[in-house]
């Protein structure tokens, strides 16, 4: 697979790079946003195929963002998963809730990060 347009949506540098860096070695392609407000205009303009997106930003947070691009009918279909450094069972609950995709932790665990991002698109292609 790979070729996929994904965006990362994180505040911190060293974060948004490893995830960069992991990504594109495997692949895929990505676009990158620091605030909610950055990534609903890049989703608008770019179409990703993944939103990976980190729960506490600046401005509005990982919920709002999450919002407003499911309130827009041409990204409303694009997968989100959160990333957060938050492991509380409550906050896990609260994103799942607001229906994202998927949730992993940071610290990330490389190799079940790229798992998750290939399963969601193996998933994604099967239907």
């Amino acid at each position: 697979m790979a070729n996929e347009l994904i965006l990362i949506v994180e505040d911190n540098e060293k974060n948004r790079k490893l995830v960069r860096d992991v990504l594109q070695f495997k692949g895929y392609r990505t676009i990158e946003a620091e605030t909610g407000e950055v990534a609903v205009t890049l989703a608008k303009q770019h179409k990703p195929d993944l939103i990976l997106m980190d729960y506490q930003l600046p401005g509005i947070d990982g919920i709002e963002t999450f919002r407003r691009v499911r309130g827009e009918a041409s990204t409303a279909h694009i997968p989100i998963v959160a990333v957060t450094a938050s492991a509380m069972p409550e906050d896990a609950k609260k994103m799942m809730d607001a229906g994202f995709d998927g949730f992993q932790t940071k610290p990330l665990n490389v190799k079940q990060f790229m798992q998750a991002v290939a399963d969601l698109f193996s998933a994604k292609a099967a239907g």
